[in-house]
């Protein structure tokens, strides 16, 4: 029998769905969701910002949620959960921190804002749960900056694996009420004509979490082919979440190696590249008059037409060594190159190192699993030993540079250098690739193109070529798993 405070609580959380529905924060009809699923039933818990009650009442459910755990501060998941975190911090004076989408590029360069201290334990705010993705996203942020998240609470829980898995990443969710929950309230209540009732029913257990059927480490077979969108969501890491949003936006997945000597001729050329590419790949310290200009016009070019900067210094040296080449130096690369790489050679601590700087910035690695020219040693136990090491660093390490599939973790980018429209060697050992054998046979993810696009009469016109090849070949791949 319930106690008469699971009573009160019980009510107040009813009345809560009721107030959500009458406010059109709960919609029933035929909606498209984001995943791009038909969803009879529709959530947009945004509109509480204009009720302050809901939000009043909201803050105080998700707070007798969680009252009884042991945490230094609370951070909301941006944006929605942010006034519900605040509201909670000082109805119950407990520190919040703030969690930016993107560092900023000036100041401190933080991702988390607000007083703490390493050791630090957080406990996660949030709106809505589905996959857990969000939560996820957050706790990297704050795991890279000292702090630890072991809980998180949610107002609405989908049931549709988010529980399980942020439980298999080591997070306990907390959640006020489930979507079956809002199903019975509403039609206990009268709100829901009963062959609506029987639409969101059946959706429901069409999409409910089956454990059976779902693989929470979220990696499929090595032959399983997924869409860029469906691996966007997927990802924790933000970098690799949104070099795939790019690669699907721009139908691209093409990197430009832009391997060229003379500051003008580079800026020309990536202006020139930039509507075709995914990715623009440096190398600043073959420059001749290397100057900071040149850094701050590269990264205006890469917010003109939308792409990823990856500095290609492939350190590869101690942790220690490694912190001063990445941040200091004469190129300052943590301050402004999104990705870099690096040899597997050192050990982890070369990954250590370089984390310590740019994890809370925002940006990422690519560890060089394989190589592209003849001879070389970078094969067999030494690419499987590198690949471990990618697993155990997942919060900062995204990807590989290689010449084939090295991992059937989705969240992970593979990136091929040495790729021409046709097949073939140079005279230094350098073996070219085909788009089609590098994207549509090897499973690799993105193509690394240099001279077949800045040695180009028209490098504009190579690129496009380049990326119509590309993005061809990775379509040619889907329709064969269709297939299939």
């Amino acid at each position: 029998m319930a106690t008469p405070m699971m009573t009160c609580f019980q009510e107040r959380v009813e009345q809560v769905i009721e107030r959500l529905h009458d406010v059109d924060a709960v919609k029933f009809g035929n909606f498209t969701l984001k995943s791009g699923i038909q969803s009879p039933v529709y959530f947009d818990l945004r509109v509480m910002i204009s009720h302050p009650d809901i939000m009043v009442e909201v803050s105080k459910l998700l707070w007798d949620k969680i009252s009884t755990s042991k945490f230094d501060s609370l951070c909301g998941v941006p944006y929605t959960a942010l006034p519900i975190a605040t509201l909670m911090s000082a109805a119950n004076d407990v520190p919040m921190l703030i969690r930016r989408k993107e560092a900023k590029g000036y100041g401190t360069n933080k991702l988390i804002e607000g007083k703490f201290k390493e050791g630090d334990s957080c406990f996660i705010v949030e709106d809505v749960v589905s996959s857990g993705s969000s939560i996820l996203e957050t706790a990297q942020s704050l795991s890279s900056s000292g702090l630890v998240v072991k809980e998180a609470v949610v107002l609405l829980n989908r049931e549709q694996g988010g529980v399980e898995k942020l439980d298999a990443n080591g997070i306990v969710l907390h959640s006020v009420f489930t979507m079956t929950d809002v199903l019975n309230v509403l039609s206990k209540r009268g709100k829901m004509k009963p062959d609506m009732v029987t639409t969101v029913a059946e959706y429901i257990a069409a999409n409910k979490f089956q454990p059976n059927k779902e693989i929470l480490s979220a990696k499929p077979k090595i032959n399983d082919v997924l869409k860029y969108s469906e691996r966007a969501a997927m990802c924790t890491n933000e970098l690799s979440r949104r070099l795939f949003g790019i690669m699907d936006k721009k139908k691209s997945n093409l990197a430009l190696s832009a391997d060229v000597t003379s500051s003008k001729e580079l800026l020309q050329l990536v202006d020139k590249t930039g509507p075709h590419v995914c990715m623009v790949k440096t190398h600043v310290d073959i420059l001749e008059d290397f100057n900071q200009e040149v850094v701050e016009k590269l990264t205006s070019l890469a917010a003109k037409h939308n792409f990823v900067l990856f500095e290609d210094r492939k350190f590869a040296d101690i942790g220690n060594t490694v912190m001063h080449q990445y941040s200091g130096g004469v190129y300052h690369i943590s301050e402004w190159a999104d990705l870099i790489n690096a040899h597997a050679v050192p050990g982890p601590g070369v990954i250590h190192g370089l984390k310590k700087i740019g994890a809370s910035k925002g940006r990422a690695c690519l560890l060089i699993a394989e190589m592209s020219s003849s001879g070389n040693l970078a094969k067999g136990s030494y690419s499987q030993d590198t690949v471990k090491m990618a697993e155990e660093n997942k919060d900062f390490v995204i990807g590989f540079i290689c010449v084939s599939k090295v991992s059937s973790d989705p969240t992970f980018l593979h990136m091929t250098p040495g790729v021409q429209l046709e097949a073939g060697k140079d005279n230094l050992g350098q073996q070219y690739l085909t788009p089609s054998e590098v994207i549509g046979n090897r499973g690799s993810d993105i193509m690394i193109v240099g001279r077949g696009i800045y040695q180009a009469q028209d490098p504009a016109l190579a690129a496009k070529q380049f990326q119509i090849a590309g993005y061809d070949a990775y379509m040619a791949r889907m329709a064969e798993a269709m297939i299939v």
